[in-house]
């Protein structure tokens, strides 16, 4: 019965989980009461689960592993917004038709970390370490957050680190629609510029954005400052014969909305800190299908009511 509470605690929002646990099983709970088992489950697998255990197979000769980081914000009672760490880490071979409108991914591992960067990458460098010696077999994409750069700069100097595709193209159209007044132009110089990145011409469209807005202009320097600063992660063509040939964080965005906002971006919702963790804890398990984890802690628990 305690599993079955953390499952639908999981889930679901507490006020909703005494519901559907009747309506199941026609015996009743209260929220309160989900609240406490769900809430006390999630603790413990923070304490006696290694949630850096590996999940994924070896990494085969001719695959790639990508990882995917970025930050995802939840609402905490004492401190309003704040961000949650998430990483994602899959194999080439377990990417379905990475680059058409059905693509999925077979497996992942998910890791998710309230607020601490430095606990997070630590983490992050336990799963990856555990496959072993990759170098150019290892990739990451992330967008220009200076923390996951330099994260993979420091620790991963032999990787590929690709600059998200769709956030370099996003600031470009941005600048474009702010800039020219006819959209059609727009539209048009926009569509140039991003045919070239994606033949790793960044230099020239750097060179295209100068000549058409001259170097005076805040919006065109913010952009091409952006570009010059993350040029040794956009050369696209050749990413593009690596592995899936993903160039896009459409994977991590993905996580956002699966492990945190599905559960933890509810109306109304506002956590603490701790509470937070422990529901990231559950979340994490669940998505990285270690269920078994939670089972085995409601046998142990199996005479103690909670």
């Amino acid at each position: 019965m305690q599993e079955l509470m953390v499952y639908a605690g999981t889930l679901d929002c507490y006020g909703k989980c005494d519901e559907i646990i009747e309506k199941f099983l026609s015996v009743q709970v209260n929220a309160a009461q989900v609240y406490r088992v769900t809430d006390t489950y999630g603790q413990q697998i923070g304490e006696t689960m290694e949630i850096r255990e590996r999940t994924l197979p070896p990494v085969a000769r001719e695959e790639v592993l990508y990882v995917e980081a970025d930050g995802s914000m939840i609402f905490t009672r004492d401190d309003g917004w704040k961000e949650v760490k998430v990483g994602r880490l899959f194999k080439s071979g377990d990417c379905m038709n990475p680059n058409e409108e059905s693509n999925w991914i077979r497996h992942s591992q998910y890791i998710a970390q309230l607020g601490d960067s430095k606990l997070f990458t630590a983490q992050m460098d336990d799963l990856i370490a555990s496959y072993g010696r990759l170098d150019k077999r290892l990739v990451f994409i992330s967008d220009g957050a200076t923390w996951i750069k330099n994260w993979i700069s420091d620790a991963y100097p032999h990787a590929v680190s690709i600059l998200d595709y769709y956030h370099a193209i996003e600031h470009l159209y941005d600048f474009a629609e702010n800039y020219f007044a006819d959209k059609e132009v727009a539209m048009k110089w926009a569509k140039e510029q991003e045919t070239l990145l994606k033949e790793s011409e960044v230099a020239t469209v750097i060179e295209n954005i100068k000549k058409e807005a001259g170097a005076k202009n805040k919006t065109a320097q913010q952009l091409m400052e952006y570009y010059r600063n993350n040029q040794s992660r956009m050369d696209y063509k050749r990413y593009k014969q690596i592995g899936a040939k993903i160039i896009g964080s459409g994977a991590i965005e993905s996580a956002h909305r699966t492990v945190i906002q599905k559960r933890m971006k509810l109306s109304g919702q506002r956590w603490g800190k701790r509470g937070a963790q422990n529901m990231l804890n559950l979340r994490t398990t669940y998505m990285n299908e270690q269920w078994t984890k939670v089972i085995q802690l409601a046998k142990a628990n199996a005479s103690v009511v909670i």
